[in-house]
């Protein structure tokens, strides 16, 4: 009997997985196979919200497997280690991972690779839709500009969906320890695993969603995120049923992918952009009170309503809306002038879907240090509440003691009676002064 592994890592999934496929292809039997790398918690990356959706995650596949005839073997320590080890005791000819693309992705491939030599199989299109490094500009490694991008993205070829496997065999020999448990910060976390995630998926309308994705009072979102970064959907599988489905809300949809693969391919050829600037613009970050206005900035305290609400709803659900991330982003980078890092550690703290990828560029971009033709774009917090919560009902959900503002004018409390919500953190006719003097732009 022949034996493969197929080693898990943010492809938590049966359906559309080239490793769990290919290594059932190769052998009789296949050993599915979970590290818990403890390097992931001393990195400071093992959020309790994120660790709480892994633990569902990971039961959720080894429930899928045993319905296969299969099982999950979990360990904890090094990746490359345990796999190695594991391999000397299934008698396994071949290992199977996802190619990653974060700096942390490339030293356990190249640990992997020094331990198994050539029974290691790196499988490149698990992750993404398209491969990082597949479509490049002429000369050079990686795209910088989205549009660009985006137009190659759309003609590089894609490989078919893959069906779940029908049945798995795996050795009865090979010792697994307990699946993990765990807490999450945030009250209101989703439910993961891929049984959720395609129930989530078939109940999601993607028609409504080009005109609805930036209302923030609407559910108009897919709320997939969380269950991209973890691998329980396949983006290739997403990409291709959003096109077969057809429409503008399908069209905007499958830009969203593209927009995800884009911060791959940069992160991929620039592993230091997770902590240093892509684009340095030479910022000499606002100092004074910083750290009492990033923490009233992180507790949604700052004294402007649509702020506070999404930094409130991520406090709550480990997840913000789209928008939101973009509003309150902004207002700490440019409104505040304070060093995005600050941002990007807060978001990867409580955020289920904290990809170091999407994470730290969209700040980065935002900040005006990324990959943005307009680095130097203000989102003025009150403009984008009028436009993208005309209403202020996303205000009034989050923001509960100012529930009592009609309409709009929750947006501006300040002028109203609100004595039990704080004074703006800067003045609004002063929005974006520390940034524009900063940068010499008044």
């Amino acid at each position: 009997m022949t034996v493969s592994i197929a080693l898990f890592t943010q492809d938590l999934r049966l359906h559309d997985n080239p490793v769990l496929h290919a290594a059932a292809a190769a052998a009789d039997q296949v050993v599915p196979l979970f590290v818990l790398d403890p390097a992931v918690e001393a990195a400071g990356f093992a959020a309790p919200n994120r660790q709480a959706f892994l633990a569902n995650c990971l039961a959720d596949l080894d429930d899928g497997l045993c319905r296969r005839g299969s099982r999950l073997v979990v360990r904890h320590g090094d990746p490359a280690d345990q796999a190695a080890r594991v391999a000397a005791e299934a008698g396994a000819d071949t290992v199977h991972v996802a190619a990653g693309v974060s700096a942390f992705a490339h030293r356990r491939e190249a640990r992997l690779r020094e331990l198994l030599g050539d029974r290691l199989r790196v499988h490149d299109a698990s992750l993404t839709v398209v491969p990082p490094g597949d479509v490049t500009p002429a000369g050079k490694d990686h795209y910088a500009v989205f549009t660009p991008y985006h137009r190659a993205w759309q003609q590089a070829p894609r490989r078919k969906v893959l069906a779940a496997p029908r049945a798995l065999h795996t050795p009865d020999d090979v010792r697994s320890e307990r699946l993990p448990t765990a807490d999450g910060t945030s009250p209101a976390l989703p439910p993961g695993g891929e049984s959720e995630a395609r129930r989530h998926w078939k109940r999601w309308d993607p028609d409504a969603y080009a005109e609805l994705h930036d209302a923030l009072a609407e559910d108009g979102t897919s709320r997939l995120s969380p269950y991209l970064h973890f691998g329980c959907l396949s983006a290739n599988e997403l990409a291709a049923r959003a096109t077969a489905h057809g429409g503008e809300g399908a069209e905007a949809f499958v830009r969203q992918l593209a927009w995800r693969d884009f911060h791959h391919q940069v992160l991929a050829a620039r592993p230091a952009v997770a902590h240093q600037d892509y684009r340095s613009r030479h910022d000499r970050w606002h100092h004074d009170e910083a750290e009492a206005e990033a923490e009233a900035w992180r507790q949604g305290r700052t004294g402007y309503p649509i702020v506070d609400a999404g930094l409130r709803q991520l406090l709550h659900e480990g997840w913000m809306h789209n928008r939101a991330r973009l509003l309150t982003a902004s207002f700490l980078a440019k409104s505040l002038y304070l060093d995005w890092r600050i941002g990007a550690r807060h978001f990867l703290s409580l955020l289920v879907d904290g990809d170091v990828a999407n994470n730290q560029l969209n700040w980065q971009w935002v900040a005006g240090t990324g990959t943005d033709t307009r680095p130097n774009r203000l989102l003025n917090p009150l403009r984008q509440a009028l436009r993208y919560d005309p209403d202020g009902a996303y205000v009034r959900r989050w923001v509960p003691e100012l529930a009592h503002l009609p309409g709009p004018a929750v947006h501006q409390p300040w002028r109203e009676d609100a004595p039990d919500y704080p004074a703006p953190i800067v003045d609004p006719d002063s929005l974006g002064a520390r940034f524009r003097h900063a940068r010499a732009l008044d």
